[in-house]
């Protein structure tokens, strides 16, 4: 069976994320059935990060920031800050496996090594960096030289942040996802700030792991599949997100935004944006 195959097979269960378990490990779990309607897997949510691209295969986009309240007209989103440019995967976008029902029938699947990022809705995990504290209300985790991020499908670390240390050597064996860039890749500062976007929770095998919103190298440099942005964005989003409103991160082409926004419960195209 092919890697594709199996993917497709998986999601008709892997739709609902459990979260980053302790310090950003993102926990494989159990399946759970498909909610009742599209958006009920995130009808919590309080606050939304947007990303919108061009096209499946575009690989940059626009990140907009919206909050609502519980109930009546405070339910609705509300645009805060301003629209900001991002880059993402060198390839693309394609779909990955977060809260929304499997999307099968158009668009690619999100593969390891594909170089996209993974399309859908997400929970927000942690906070990380290379400074001892961050200023966020997220759990935040102080990057050590000894903490990767196992994207070696298969491996029992599979889609995980773990400190070498503590899991020991043989379990990191041949990730390529050294977390402090700065001290394992020339001085490279685009995990001195970031947060875990919780795609592939399930840890299914070549479904993609090791998704995050880090900082850019330049506004010119794409990304191998994660959402990359300027230090005063990430900043910005840092300060802002808030886990008890449990926050989601979607990334979408658009036009599967267009076509998905009303059922998903997610902000108008159009919705105007305010000054937080």
């Amino acid at each position: 069976m092919t890697a594709r195959r199996r993917i497709l097979a998986t999601m008709t269960f892997a739709v609902v994320l459990a979260g980053c378990a302790h310090r950003g490990t993102i926990a494989a779990t159990p399946p759970e059935p498909l909610p009742a309607s599209p958006a009920a897997a995130w009808q919590s949510a309080r606050q939304l990060v947007l990303v919108i691209t061009p096209g499946w295969n575009a690989n940059r986009g626009t990140l907009r920031t919206f909050e609502r309240g519980d109930r009546g007209a405070d339910a609705s989103w509300r645009e805060v800050g301003h629209a900001v440019p991002v880059t993402v995967g060198k390839a693309g976008a394609a779909w990955g496996l977060g809260l929304q029902p499997p999307q099968v029938a158009s668009g690619p699947l999100k593969l390891e090594g594909d170089v996209r990022s993974p399309a859908g809705v997400f929970r927000i995990g942690e906070a990380f960096g290379y400074a001892a504290h961050a200023a966020t209300a997220l759990p935040y985790r102080a990057l050590s030289a000894t903490d990767y991020c196992m994207d070696v499908s298969g491996t029992p670390q599979y889609n995980r942040i773990v400190d070498e240390k503590v899991v020991g050597a043989a379990a990191v064996k041949g990730s390529t996802e050294p977390m402090r860039r700065d001290l394992h890749a020339h001085g490279d500062q685009r995990y001195r700030l970031g947060f875990v976007i919780e795609h592939n929770a399930q840890a299914v095998p070549q479904a993609g792991s090791c998704i995050f919103a880090h900082l850019w190298k330049s506004p010119h440099d794409t990304t191998t599949g994660c959402t990359a942005m300027a230090v005063p964005v990430m900043r910005r989003l840092l300060a802002w997100l808030r886990p008890e409103d449990q926050p989601v991160f979607v990334l979408l082409p658009q036009a599967e935004y267009e076509r998905l926004h009303t059922t998903w419960q997610l902000p108008a195209p159009t919705a105007p944006a305010v000054q937080p």
